[in-house]
């Protein structure tokens, strides 16, 4: 593929330029709705007034503009229309963040406004957590599905009071649909090239008059977007199962519980590692079937328990979690003839396992209330396994188990001292137990063992002011601290490499604006910030003897941020954001295998310059062939990044880039027929990107998928 830099670049000033000459109209959130607005404004108003958006942010309820820091929020129907199939694909579209990732279903690292591991140590090593239903998870997870999301939150910045170790960036919260007291469901399919096709239904409602019940199924499939050399055909066919069921128990006195069960399923993901350039006809000269047995599994069943006091909401949030992995990785023959001069396959084949527990209590202010406040205890219980086999290296191989628990005490309260100021203030105490056990065996059959441990107790939190300039509009400025626990590295092949990394601290600094006015159809955010992060993740990696080792270098990332959301009477909704993030490696690090870290370098995989801008329409149209209530139901979406440095060492940058998304549908009451197109530039971007300096000149990477186009229809009941 040879990617059009010239034309990329117009792209991005145009899109950048009219991004920021559109915020002075004023330009709008990511938070955006596409359901009808109930209140006009006036007789001849060009526009309707937008819902207030809710969040549970902080463990309650509340306003989003009452919450003192950045987030971003994405509904489940623009989710649905927008075509974002699994987490990573949301969190693309959100201001601020960025996804690097091989291709793989294990392989993801965030990062939010420029902060996030440089390179993960381990499924443990979480700058950013995941929490799906109040219920943790490693953002090693991103690839799950959205099956029947009714909403992502992605809050910006340290969020160590409520989410303890693994937030030093911030935290994703997404919350399924629940049960309810109606009956109602929906269906829906697809159909597109590459043979994708998506199967999806859910269906819910009372049982009794104290139990109503939802379940939900998906499956989708897709050839792979990169092929064989040796055949021509896809590396592999990829499918996703996933099956959520629930059961709500309320009898409408302050008490209620649910009980959730889901699991997933995908195969055929691959992490790529592909030469650079890739060429017009992008392929892995490697034995074809190589990637058959890669597969992923994940489960989760928890129970939620509510009860409503007086003046407060207790609520207990009970969980067990698994994921299962097993993965291939290999450097092909195209890949080793540019290294070594000779084309030979290396091959490791990973395999993980993880049983998690979790128990949190909390106490919190009712929605609504005066004063926000929250207060808790959360402790986990992990045992983990990941193990590899080098099988270009004869019998060489590892065998890791991990275990990890954790407790905190948490509380956070958000105080008015006037009718217009607000001053907010949290903690978190946390303690760490960590404990590493390994087996190493040579190609020449020596065994060795290590076993070691480590404790932490920390406190992290945060202080703010908030001040109301207008009852719709909130000034605040925040300060964070965050941590991130130290650990063991998951790919160590022997005693050396076994020694722990060290915890990272994260001061961060933020100020900012929000704007919600009630009757008036915009919302405008915008926020400063500043954040510098002592002793952040970086794995070092030996191209050759795919030894790693562990290092940690200091960061700083500041920058600014604006988005919003604007709905005109017509039926017609704009929502767009824009990041400029200068993100910079602040210390030095002696001793990486794929060359020395400067301070003043860039952190990898984060651009100085990103936007997102959609447009969506939904308009009734005149009856016609006798069709009950015809309406088009329209959205174009395009996310646009500046080039951004490939790896730590900066040895190169990956271009930029601009990928164009689209919707057209017919809407007959409550049916729709529509056709899509994702990436309609056919901006073949790069996931990310890597150069060693022991290899002048051999870079290697993987892109993203090309133009593709479909059908699809969908019914709700």
């Amino acid at each position: 593929m040879q990617f059009n830099h010239g034309s990329t670049r117009a792209r991005f000033s145009a899109l950048t330029l009219s991004l920021t000459l559109s915020v002075q109209l004023p330009l709008p959130s990511l938070a955006w709705a596409e359901e009808a607005a109930s209140t006009t404004i006036g007789e001849d108003s060009a526009a309707v007034a937008l819902p207030a958006v809710t969040v549970t942010a902080r463990r309650g309820e509340e306003k989003a503009k009452d919450v003192p820091f950045g987030l971003a929020v994405i509904d489940g129907d623009s989710i649905e229309t927008g075509r974002m199939q699994t987490v990573d694909e949301a969190l693309r579209n959100v201001t601020g963040v960025s996804v690097n990732s091989s291709g793989g279903p294990n392989d993801y690292n965030v990062r939010i406004r420029g902060v996030g591991s440089l390179y993960q140590m381990n499924m443990d090593d979480n700058s950013v957590v995941l929490n799906v239903d109040g219920v943790s998870m490693s953002s090693r997870n991103l690839s799950l599905g959205t099956l029947d999301v009714d909403q992502v939150e992605v809050l910006k910045g340290p969020q160590g009071t409520l989410f303890g170790r693994s937030s030093e960036a911030g935290a994703i919260n997404i919350t399924t649909r629940k049960p309810g007291r109606v009956m109602e469901g929906y269906v829906r399919g697809e159909i597109g090239q590459q043979m994708q096709n998506l199967e999806e239904g859910a269906i819910g409602g009372p049982v009794s008059d104290t139990l109503a019940a939802r379940i939900a199924v998906r499956r989708t499939g897709a050839d792979y977007w990169v092929n064989n050399a040796e055949d021509g055909k896809p590396l592999t066919q990829m499918t996703n199962l996933a099956v959520r069921g629930s059961l709500l128990w309320d009898r409408g006195t302050g008490t209620d519980a649910l009980l959730t069960a889901e699991g997933e399923r995908g195969t055929g993901g691959v992490n790529n590692m592909m030469l650079r350039p890739y060429g017009d006809h992008p392929a892995l000269n490697i034995t074809p079937g190589t990637f058959d047995e890669n597969r992923k599994s994940n489960s989760r069943t928890s129970l939620e328990v509510n009860h409503d006091l007086s003046a407060s909401r207790l609520t207990s949030v009970t969980a067990a979690t698994t994921t299962n992995f097993i993965g291939w990785k290999a450097y092909d023959r195209d890949l080793t003839k540019a290294m070594f001069g000779f084309p030979m396959e290396m091959l490791v084949r990973d395999s993980a396992f993880e049983q998690a527990y979790s128990q949190e209590l909390r106490l919190t202010s009712l929605p609504g209330a005066k004063v926000f406040w929250v207060s808790g205890l959360n402790v986990s219980h992990s045992n983990r396994s990941f193990d590899s086999a080098y099988v270009s290296q004869g019998a060489r191989h590892a065998k890791r188990r991990f275990s990890s628990d954790s407790a905190g005490l948490f509380g956070e309260m958000t105080y008015p001292l006037t009718d217009a100021l607000k001053i907010t203030g949290g903690l978190r105490h946390s303690w760490d137990w960590k404990s590493y056990d390994a087996d190493y065996v040579t190609a020449a059959g020596d065994h060795s063992t290590d076993q070691r441990g480590v404790y932490a107790n920390y406190m992290t939190g945060r202080a703010g002011l908030s001040y109301a300039v207008t009852a719709a509009t909130n000034l605040y400025g925040t300060v964070s601290r965050g941590y991130k626990s130290s650990g063991f590295n998951d790919y160590a092949s022997q005693i050396a490499d076994g020694v722990p990394y060290k915890a990272a601290t994260v001061q961060s600094y933020e100020v900012g604006f929000k704007s919600e006015p009630a009757r008036q159809p915009y919302t405008l955010n915008g926020a400063l910030f500043l954040t510098r992060v002592k002793n952040d993740h970086m794995m070092s990696y030996n191209s050759t003897t795919f030894v790693t080792s562990v290092l940690n270098a200091d960061t700083e990332s500041k920058g600014a941020e604006l988005e919003g959301t604007w709905r005109f009477d017509n039926g017609l909704a704009l929502s767009g954001g824009v990041t400029y993030t200068l993100a910079q490696i602040t210390s030095d690090a002696s001793g990486v295998s794929g060359g020395d870290v400067a301070a003043g370098n860039r952190v990898p995989d984060v651009a100085r310059w990103s936007g997102n801008l959609a447009l969506s329409y939904i308009k009734d149209l005149p009856d016609f062939l006798g069709l009950p209530d015809p309406a088009i139901n329209a959205r174009i979406s395009y996310r646009v990044s500046d080039s951004r440095p490939a790896d730590v060492q900066n040895h190169f940058n990956l271009a930029p880039y601009g990928k164009l998304d689209l919707h057209l549908g017919l809407m007959v009451a409550s049916a729709e027929i529509y056709a899509w197109a994702d990436n309609l530039l056919n901006d073949r971007y790069d996931l990310y990107g890597y150069g060693d300096s022991s290899y002048p000149g051999v870079t290697y990477g993987n892109l993203a998928r090309g133009r593709t186009l479909g059908l699809g229809t969908s019914y709700k009941f």
